[in-house]
């Protein structure tokens, strides 16, 4: 029995060498064969992990979208050049420098390029952490403009540059309610955590902007409060409770008094081309703007008088750099060039919602689209203004209008949007 067992035990000892054996020479075979492989791929055709990281973040322009940021480019040069057509006679004439203001405006222009790259590489994230600090910077910053001297105060000066801190308040509020919408979506549909942190916003900023006063940036602020509710998941219901207690307030102000120079900027609404004599003086001094914005638009027809030919800025219109660019766009390049621009921002906001909803988070949703809206939105409400359809207010057309706070806002903004497109892409890659 003995002999047999030790013949058992040799075998087994042989058959476990054998497999160790070759198992040792698949090892070595599969070596060799990746080896052979390596040698002849060549280094293009097999990128390492962070090389192909590298190619696909170029690919995609560093993961920022490039037809957003082309259509913000265009805007941002076509603005510049109208704005510069606009201003060169009322600069000449008060400034004794026709480049004054254009000059000024590269200024604010390159510093708000600088903020947009700036923003579009910081991750957008952070900013739920300082939402409520914004909102009482800007709440501060709109006491302190109420220190300066005179009857109107929007801005106040740090050395040659003016801050109005109303452009300020704007990207506040729709930062802060992206950032509370995100927190509380799922219970957005009761009042106290919809409508009641949205009339403390409101409330605060609206009191303080009425004593500026500076109303056309109240219906901005209160048109973005709404959206920006809305979208975040407030029920239809409580804005319709909200327009009732809003016309209320309205009309208890005007009753009071409190509106005065808001009805004071209503005199001759819609009657611009009614007083076209001086036999009213007071009403044809109200409705000289307007008038001359409607005489500079209709002068343009189809397709414009031409780049430069403008009459109504040799100082007909008054300062024809700021809320009445527009008239001046259509003057020079007629109907079809003023359509062309307004196809651009309608598609430059469509873009940014667009990336907006494919953002990974519902912070980056709402905060891209409250953005985007806001552009919209002061498009329309300028183009009505300088069509009297709506009371002549300080409503800025963006990009076109001369002003450092709301240029270099706006391109920070757009910075913040090409960072969603940017983690949005990679997320999609």
């Amino acid at each position: 029995m003995l002999p047999f067992v030790q013949v058992m035990r040799e075998a087994d000892y042989n058959k476990l060498y054998d497999e160790k054996l070759n198992n040792s020479r698949k090892r070595e075979q599969e070596r060799e064969r990746r080896r052979q492989e390596r040698r002849s791929t060549p280094r293009s055709e097999a990128p390492s992990p962070r090389r192909k990281i590298k190619q696909r973040m170029f690919d995609r322009g560093m993961g920022i979208d490039l037809p957003f940021l082309l259509l913000v480019l265009v805007l941002l040069v076509i603005g510049m050049i109208m704005m510069f057509s606009a201003s060169f006679p009322v600069a000449y004439y008060n400034m004794n420098d026709s480049y004054y203001y254009i000059k000024r405006q590269a200024i604010f222009a390159a510093l708000g390029i600088a903020a947009m790259i700036l923003m579009s590489v910081f991750n957008y994230n952070k900013l739920h952490k300082v939402a409520a600090l914004f909102m009482f910077i800007s709440w501060g910053l709109l006491v302190v403009v109420l220190l300066v001297p005179g009857d109107i105060h929007r801005w106040f000066a740090i050395g040659n540059f003016n801050v109005q801190p109303s452009e300020i308040a704007k990207f506040s509020i729709i930062l802060f309610l992206a950032h509370w919408g995100s927190l509380y979506y799922d219970k957005m549909q009761y009042a106290k955590y919809s409508v009641l942190p949205g009339l403390v916003i409101f409330g605060i900023t609206a009191g303080l902007l009425i004593l500026e006063p500076h109303y056309s940036g109240i219906v901005i602020i209160a048109i973005l409060t709404v959206l920006m509710l809305y979208v975040g998941g407030m029920k239809v219901r409580y804005l319709v409770i909200g327009a009732v207690a809003l016309g209320l307030i309205i009309l208890v102000l005007a009753v009071t008094g409190g509106l005065s120079y808001a009805m004071e900027r209503m005199d001759g609404w819609g009657q611009a081309l009614n007083y076209t004599s001086s036999s009213d003086p007071e009403m044809w001094n109200t409705t000289w703007q307007t008038r001359n914005s409607l005489y500079a638009i209709g002068s343009g027809g189809l397709f414009g008088l031409g780049l430069g030919s403008s009459r109504q800025k040799f100082l007909y219109l008054p300062e024809p750099q700021n809320d009445f660019v527009f008239a001046i766009v259509c003057e020079e390049i007629g109907l079809i060039g003023a359509l062309i621009i307004l196809i651009i921002f309608a598609l430059l906001v469509w873009r940014g919602i667009t990336l907006s909803l494919r953002s990974k988070d519902r912070f980056g949703k709402l905060l891209g689209i409250g953005l985007s809206a806001q552009i919209g939105l002061q498009v329309v409400l300028n183009i009505l203004v300088i069509t009297d359809w709506l009371p002549n207010t300080g409503i800025s057309l963006p990009f076109f209008s001369y002003g450092g706070s709301s240029l270099i806002m706006l391109l920070a903004q757009m910075g913040i949007i090409l960072s969603i497109s940017r983690t949005a892409n990679i997320e999609k890659q």
